[in-house]
């Protein structure tokens, strides 16, 4: 008897297959010896394994730039990524760079073979001192262990990963705000992520008061992440008198410091001055970390160079850290890229060359002191409402404007000038051509804008 139509006739190959990767969505094995999966055709319409994954949302930051390429407008401006830009809006690459880079191409004895866990030893020497001072006496007593990571984003997770693994106490504080990777980092790590208190919306500027409250308030030996210099994405460091409070309470209270030092040198134009905040915890004998990118001080975003260095209270401590760093790196990626600490490297052993990139190094971080000038001028001039003398007192690459999600969403539809939704923007970014622009949508975006 046909029984082609019946509803009790068993179910096609197709129909089995389609029945088992439905199963196999929802969490069951697939059978690979199932004759209907092996002898099924392969179609643009069968279904994958994958169908369950969701889009995800842009990176805040990254996908401004998305956005902003997608801008067909003449007048576009991108003050959201946070790397350096010409007078002309171009990349830069330093003069010192090409030079190092080229002297490496020429050595005809360099070869590719993979470095060693913790990297090229001259960067991570030479890395080591940049950070803490040629006369440090952490580095004098051996008492510094470096590990060359992938920049400072790397160094930062290598630094976490080892303390998720062998330090008591698994919370950190981070200052609000902060970077956003800063949370993502700490928190995938396996360290519980809380924050302390920083900027001052009313002052636009630091929040002192709260800060010690907050770390006068954390258990003792919980780690707290510093912003070394040019806080990102605020522009408001604390000042020296500043610092050594919170050195005195930290130290008290036994938390462990974390630095982040993404813009040594490109926030006052001297490199020794940019480093005094962690050079203070290191001259009191204490422990800490600290996280060093070469991102942005030489110009070498994509190359990923970055260090980690540990201060330890012996040498002996120091050592046995380093060899439980290198079982942390060695899963992660093995070892590190050679040419762009090769580069660092190059220049940083070299007197003439160093001195070219101090040179190249302070032009940089001056045209962005000339940008908040000019802009911080064009919006007095405009009789722009609010006071903006935040914008020449802060520092580094970025400025903290205080204009609100709506106000940037106004000047990127209505100006074409594309930045972070929290009011951030990138003072590398601009030039002498694009300050009158900027000033005039900040300024409608104040007037029109509650």
């Amino acid at each position: 008897m046909h029984r082609g139509n019946d509803s009790h006739s068993s179910p096609s190959p197709a129909d089995r297959r389609l029945s088992a990767l439905v199963r196999h969505l929802q969490g069951s094995p697939l059978d690979a010896a199932d004759p209907c999966l092996a002898a099924a055709p392969t179609s643009a319409a069968q279904i994958s394994v994958f169908d369950h994954v969701v889009r995800a949302p842009e990176d805040p930051i990254l996908g401004v730039t998305v956005a902003y390429n997608k801008d067909p407008s003449p007048n576009k401006l991108n003050l959201g990524v946070g790397a350096y830009r010409t007078e002309e809006g171009k990349p830069l690459v330093l003069n010192v760079v090409r030079k190092a880079e080229q002297m490496l191409v020429n050595d005809r004895s360099r070869v590719k073979e993979y470095l060693p866990i913790v990297g090229l030893a001259d960067f991570n020497k030479l890395s080591a001192k940049l950070i803490l001072g040629t006369d440090s006496p952490a580095i004098q007593d051996n008492r510094v262990t470096t590990v060359q990571c992938l920049s400072g984003t790397g160094s930062l997770r290598v630094g976490a990963e080892f303390l998720a693994r062998h330090y008591h106490q698994h919370t950190i504080y981070i200052p609000q705000p902060t970077w956003g990777n800063h949370v993502k980092i700490f928190g995938l790590a396996g360290l519980a992520v809380k924050t302390y208190h920083y900027y001052d919306p009313a002052t636009r500027g630091l929040n002192f008061k709260g800060l010690l409250e907050d770390l006068g308030s954390a258990p003792s030996g919980a780690i707290v992440l510093l912003h070394a210099c040019a806080h990102n994405p605020t522009g408001v460091d604390p000042t020296a008198q500043e610092w050594e409070q919170i050195r005195k309470l930290m130290r008290s209270k036994a938390l462990l410091p974390f630095f982040d030092s993404a813009y040594q040198g490109f926030a006052s134009g001297n490199l020794d001055a940019d480093a005094q905040s962690i050079r203070m915890f290191v001259r009191d004998g204490g422990e800490c970390l600290v996280a060093q990118s070469y991102a942005k001080n030489m110009g070498l975003y994509g190359e990923r160079v970055g260090a980690l260095s540990m201060v330890c209270r012996s040498a002996d401590v120091a050592s046995r850290v380093e060899s439980q760093l290198k079982l942390v790196i060695r899963p992660m990626y093995s070892s590190p890229p050679i040419h762009g600490a090769s580069i660092v490297a190059t220049i940083l052993k070299d007197r003439a060359m160093f001195q070219e990139w101090e040179v190249e190094l302070k032009a940089m971080a001056d045209r962005i002191i000339s940008m908040r000038k000019q802009l911080f001028d064009a919006l007095r001039s405009r009789g722009t409402p609010g006071d903006w003398s935040h914008i020449i007192k802060q520092i580094g690459m970025f400025t903290f404007t205080g204009l609100n999600s709506a106000q940037v969403a106004f000047m990127t539809k209505e100006y074409h000038i594309y930045l972070t939704s929290d009011g951030r923007i990138s003072m590398a970014g601009l030039s002498s051509r694009t300050v009158p622009h900027l000033a005039d949508a900040i300024h409608a975006a104040v007037t029109k804008v509650a």
